[in-house]
């Protein structure tokens, strides 16, 4: 054995390699212990945070969990009614759902402020509340307008028991328009040739890049005004004996009115808004928002499904470009 067989301590060299090795080995050891305690850490963390995450995301109802009396239910419609918003019906319908099936209501509370939007999805709305009020005969729903309830939001607005407004609210608007724009002209002074090929002798109905012909604007104004038949007749089906047509012929003609002017015509019942309206109507006045959001997934998949319909819509009706709306 040399010199340089033994380590400083006195052993010979391979007792010192061995003792290295299991010095290494064992912080190795507890260097990975300690790696995995980390990684356990953290992805309990991640896994609690995807969870507060998804709640939050979530139409969970937190303030009617909490609730434990009798309260008014309150469901929100704000904002263009349309198809993959929070005032399209699917995402109205389910709060007013939610909001009759608990045994806590006392009354429901449609809080509205929109100016409108898809005739079908208002048409789905108010045949809903319909549908709720004959099966819940001991809760009543109460239309509340803030700035504005007109077009098809006044269309679901009359299907309640009654409406209330402001003083200053914007109401009525009972009419149906169609928009639509012109090219023909631009095209020529462009020169642009348009080529169109159809099977059909009006599947180029409304085409911008034609002028307008006569049959077209007469077709598409009898829609127009089938549709305002069909406005009217929920107008009148669900206010009844309080509008006051005699008092003003325009009633029908799309005109927006204020709230007072609104009550005056039977198109509303009285002023007052939400807290009002449950405290003094319907005497409780405990509030719960029953308002539903759409979550995560719901959002994405509607705009997916919304991309698909525009590129399919502007093949199928690239002709029109346009659409009926209250």
């Amino acid at each position: 054995m040399t010199e340089n067989d033994k380590d400083p301590a006195g052993g010979s060299g391979r007792e010192w390699e061995r003792r290295v090795l299991t010095e290494l080995a064992t912080a190795s050891l507890k260097e990975r212990r300690q790696a995995r305690r980390w990684g356990i850490f953290f992805k309990v963390l991640t896994f609690v945070y995807l969870i507060l995450l998804l709640a939050l995301l979530s139409d969970v109802n937190w303030k009617e969990a909490a609730t434990t009396g009798r309260h008014t239910a309150v469901v929100d419609l704000k904002g263009l009614i349309a198809p993959g918003t929070n005032a399209g019906a699917k995402t109205v319908i389910k709060g007013l759902r939610a909001a009759f099936d608990s045994d806590k209501t006392a009354g429901v509370i449609l809080r509205i402020n929109s100016p409108g939007g898809s005739p079908v999805q208002a048409r789905y709305i108010n045949a809903e509340i319909g549908r709720l009020k004959k099966a819940h005969p001991d809760i009543p729903l109460y239309a509340v307008i803030a700035d504005v309830g007109a077009s098809g939001a006044y269309y679901v607005a009359v299907a309640a028991d009654k409406i209330y407004v402001d003083a200053s609210s914007l109401v009525g608007s009972i009419g149906v328009r169609m928009d639509g724009f012109g090219f023909n002209q631009a095209i020529d002074k462009l020169g642009v040739e348009r080529r169109l090929l159809t099977a059909g002798d009006h599947k180029a109905l409304l085409d911008p890049f034609l002028p307008l012909k006569q049959f077209d604007k007469t077709y598409v104004q009898s829609l127009l005004d089938d549709i305002h038949g069909q406005f009217i007749a929920a107008v009148r089906a669900g206010r009844g004996q309080r509008l006051k047509e005699d008092q003003d012929e325009d009633l029908f003609s799309g005109l927006i009115w204020t709230g007072d002017r609104a009550v005056e015509l039977g198109l509303a019942d009285a002023t007052g808004d939400a807290d009002y309206v449950a405290r003094e109507v319907i005497g409780e006045e405990t509030i719960v928002d029953y308002t539903k959001k759409r979550d995560w997934l719901e959002r994405l998949s509607e705009e997916w499904a919304s991309a698909l319909g525009r590129v399919l819509g502007a093949r199928l009706f690239q002709t029109h470009g346009v659409a009926p709306v209250y």
